[in-house]
Formats: C-alpha cells, structure tokens, sequence
C-alpha cells in the first residue's frame, strides 16, 4: 500500500529579506520558519530545507540498516546516525555525508560498514538522491 506525506509552505517576499514557514501536514508535528539567511548563512532558530533533507536521510537510513542488520540475524541495540547535507549557494547541494555508530551484538567491524554501504545505497532517501554525492562513515560503538 503506497502512502503519501504532505507539508506546505507559505513564503512571503523576496528571496533575500523574505520569510516563510513549512508545516508538516500529516504528522501535525509543528510549524518551522524559514528564511534565505537561515539556509545560507547561521540557522539562527530557523530551519531549511537541507535540513530537513538531513532530516529525512538519517531516518530512512537508519531505517534500511536496521532491517538489513535484522534480516542478516544481527538485530541492532542501537543505532546513531548524522545525515551532513551541505549547500552551496549559487550550486545547490554539493554533497551528503552520513555518519553511523552502531551497538549490534555478534557483528564485527568489516560486516558492520557492509552492511551500512548497503543501506546507503538502498534506502530510499539515498535513492531519491542520487544526483548528489553521498558519503559514509561506519563503526560500531
């Protein structure tokens, strides 16, 4: 069964002095603004949307890890992972670095970075992504 999430965004101005806020529709999580200063330069209380790509790049990617860990009969305790997104501006994102310490019982080192290779190039966030460079860092705690 295919879902679909939604947010939204009202923005009003010009790019440079203008502001908007994204709401996060299906989950009713909240209201976050945003701003070009918050994207290009300090966050300063507000977020963006590379952000929020981090966001959903270390949650689908700890997803993918887990159930392949799980899968392999290697279940994690636990997993921590950061998701880097850095943006040009002028270019874009100019790259994704996730980085992973995971707590998983009877797995060593080398089968721990395989299987987080795997994830990474199988999660659906990193699939999305795929025009962009994404990076990974390993180990296990």
């Amino acid at each position: 069964m295919a879902t679909t999430r939604q947010a939204h965004t009202n923005w009003e101005g010009n790019l440079l002095e203008g502001k908007g806020v994204v709401t996060f529709d299906s989950s009713g999580i909240g209201d976050y603004p945003v701003s070009w200063p918050a994207r290009s330069e300090q966050a300063n209380g507000k977020t963006s949307p590379e952000e929020l790509i981090a966001a959903a790049h270390s949650s689908c990617f700890s997803m993918a890890l887990s159930h392949g860990l799980a899968q392999a009969g290697t279940a994690p305790t636990r997993l921590d992972t950061k998701a880097e997104v850095t943006f040009q501006p002028g270019t874009g994102i100019t790259g994704i670095h996730l980085t992973v310490v995971g707590e998983v019982p009877g797995l060593d080192e080398a089968g721990f970075v395989k299987a987080a290779e795997d994830a990474k190039a199988n999660c659906p966030v990193s699939q999305a992504l795929t025009g962009t460079t994404i990076t990974l860092s390993a180990s296990l705690a």
